[in-house]
């Protein structure tokens, strides 16, 4: 296929394999019969006999099989697995997923409904897999990952397992997405401090990798129209992440066109239906209207899209009558499915990740999976962290105490006895993910009940000795941005930490606008009410900590409902290991249950030698008045409520005035 854009020059490109084409058994073993010795050929004729058995197992065990509900057995040769490959039922047949397991994002695949095929991991290993995407003919996986210590693009072939790597340069590719043909990818990719999207051959490697966009704005999350010559994508360019359609007929700034076009929300993970009629979107809304699905008509160009139902990420079946969605609470993903009148067909599930893709369509597996499929899907995640006790013989009551925590920067440098070892670990990871040790100073870890925090914290997580806050002196520094995410009536944040090495083998780039709380100040009024604005999208690789914390259980807490007036109820910088606990049953750990009903409040011991005495209750003293000046009454004056200025002069009625005498 030509290229459909002017040349450019390339970004990059790397040799890659193409998987050999398949034939059907019973054609190979015909083959293989021939010329062959009686002894093998009574085995090849063995394996058809129990293929044919098989095969008429399989019919008889659907009565009516539908149209939507045949298994395809067309058989076929592979190197690395059984010649036999299943479509299993379901209107939606298979969901392919990118979740995060133990700090790392690996690929599952599991059936709609997931009776027929639960979700099962097809890829492992310590590294990232993540962004799948679906190609037109259902028989290959298009995916970002950094195995190879770098961010690129690499395809998966579903009835071998095979994986081809298409890019490899040091810059960061991730969020490809196919064109009607199979034969391009577009995806984003950092280039010059910024977020771009390109376009690349997946089988031509003298091919260029082209431009669609060269904004000094974040441009990314692409996706191919079915009509193979729009391109939608998530863009900042307008101030917030808005949805933008870019025209491959067109050049220049008539090319593109701001779709959602909302000052106020946040929008993510555009996806076409599969003919190209419709397109879904994720918002995040900030004040106005609804956080969740919107589907945007493509006939009705300039009507805003509708708000379909919950999720920050959805696909469309086949018929985009029905959609599969990530639902998100302020510490957990669920996976769900409705129909776009929003009837539920899928109970919320919990997901044991953060999930990083969604891909849903009519694909075919081998059966038994590939080797690949298999080995990974058998993998069981290693424990990240265990409790170790640390023995206290002056604890009364069997409560449990506090320990501390070595080279780190607190007031108190100290955990409860349970979560000190997972903040640790987290430590140690977050070390290694980020290139220097984040969590060395500290604002905050332990606070004892004879200390006091800001207004409004009386019962924060700090005094359980189950939480800690980062230092957000980073933030004033450049190394640490927020991303706000509000999850009903609740403001959480989502907090990024500069990677030191900035090469693109640590981290990620950031995707929309952060927010910035400290623009409250800047005497705008707008900005104050609202608690900040929207930052532009900072340039470099960031590690998201919020999401690696909550790998090794550590929660975000939501901000207090006055943040927007009160920079410390934002509480952006803690997290909190509540093990399911609420704060009061964790204080019980931790105190009697007389210290919290009556707490007695002491100063903290001063450096001063000599002892610091206690305040006492006195009396306020009596203020001395001051000497005034006694004005001198005279004995006839008369008190009045309203003073006079001057004597009024008493008039005569029957006097008259004599007039002057004139003179001839």
């Amino acid at each position: 296929m030509p290229s459909p854009f002017p040349p450019s020059p390339a970004k990059g490109s790397c040799d890659s394999g193409i998987a050999a084409r398949t034939t059907k058994i019973v054609q190979s073993a015909v083959a293989l019969l021939t010329g062959n010795r009686s002894g093998f050929a009574l085995k090849i004729w063995s394996s058809l006999i129990i293929l044919s058995l098989l095969l008429i197992g399989c019919s008889n065990a659907t009565e009516t099989p539908t149209a939507e509900s045949e298994i395809d057995l067309t058989p076929i040769i592979q190197a690395t697995s059984t010649p036999v490959i299943i479509r299993y039922s379901g209107e939606g047949n298979l969901v392919f997923l990118s979740i995060e397991e133990n700090g790392y994002a690996h690929l599952f695949v599991q059936s709609n409904p997931p009776q027929d095929l639960p979700l099962t991991r097809i890829t492992s290993g310590n590294w990232n897999d993540t962004s799948p995407a679906l190609s037109p003919d259902r028989t290959k996986l298009a995916f970002a990952s950094d195995r190879n210590g770098f961010w690129d693009l690499y395809v998966m072939n579903l009835h071998s397992g095979e994986v081809t790597q298409i890019t490899g340069s040091p810059e960061y590719d991730s969020s490809p997405s196919w064109s009607p043909d199979s034969q391009w990818l577009v995806f984003e990719t950092y280039l010059n401090d910024n977020l771009e999207i390109y376009v690349v051959s997946v089988n031509d490697r003298t091919q260029p990798i082209l431009p669609i966009t060269q904004d000094s704005s974040s441009d990314h999350s692409p996706v191919w129209a079915p009509d193979g010559r729009h391109v939608a994508f998530i863009s900042s360019r307008g101030g917030d992440s808005d949805v933008w359609l870019a025209n491959l007929d067109l050049t220049g700034v008539d090319r593109f066109q701001n779709l959602s076009n909302t000052p106020f929300a946040s929008e993510n993970y555009p996806l076409w239906n599969y003919d190209g009629s419709q397109l879904l979107w994720s918002s995040i809304s900030q004040t106005v209207g609804f956080s969740g699905l919107y589907i945007w008509n493509t006939n009705e160009p300039n009507r805003s899209a509708y708000w379909v139902g919950d999720g920050t990420w959805g696909a469309w079946n086949e018929t985009a009558d029905k959609i599969v969605a990530i639902t998100s609470g302020p510490n957990q993903q669920y996976i769900t499915s409705y129909n776009i009148n929003g009837t539920l067909l899928l109970a919320p599930t919990p997901v044991h990740g953060r999930v990083r893709g969604l891909a849903w369509g009519l694909a075919d597996l081998a059966d038994p999976l590939p080797g690949s499929f298999a080995q990974s899907a058998i993998v069981t995640p290693q424990i990240l962290w265990a409790p170790a006790i640390t023995p206290a013989d002056d604890v009364p009551g069997q409560r449990w105490h506090v320990v501390a925590v070595t080279d780190v920067q607190s007031p108190y440098a100290q955990l409860h006895d349970l979560v000190d070892e997972s903040f640790n670990a987290l430590r140690n990871r977050a070390i290694i993910e980020t290139g220097w040790d984040v969590l060395s100073s500290l604002e905050n870890t332990f606070v004892p009940l004879t200390s006091s925090l800001d207004p409004g914290l009386g019962e924060d997580w700090l005094y359980t000795g189950r939480a800690f806050a980062v230092n957000p002196l980073m933030a004033d520094t450049g190394w640490m941005v927020v991303l706000r995410e509000d999850i009903g009536a609740q403001t959480y944040w989502r907090v990024y930490v500069r990677a030191t090495i900035q090469d693109g083998s640590l981290g990620e780039p950031i995707h929309n606008a952060p927010w910035n709380l400290s623009a409250r100040y800047e005497l705008n009024p707008r900005t104050y009410e609202q608690g900040g604005e929207y930052a532009d999208v900072p340039p470099s690789y960031w590690i998201d900590m919020t999401a690696l914390a909550a790998t090794f259980g550590w929660e975000r807490l939501p901000a207090l409902p006055n943040w927007r007036t009160y920079y410390a109820g934002a509480r952006f910088t803690e997290f909190a290991l509540t093990s399911g606990l609420t704060w009061y049953n964790a204080m019980l750990e931790l105190y009697p249950i007389d210290a919290l009903i009556t707490p007695t409040r002491v100063l903290a011991p001063s450096l001063t030698p000599t002892r610091t005495p206690t305040p006492t209750e006195t009396n306020p003293p009596t203020r001395t008045p001051r000497p005034t000046r006694t004005p001198t009454v005279s004995p006839t004056a008369t008190l009045s409520p309203t003073p006079t200025l001057s004597p009024t002069p008493t008039v005569t009625p029957t006097s008259t005035p004599t007039p002057p005498t004139v003179i001839p």
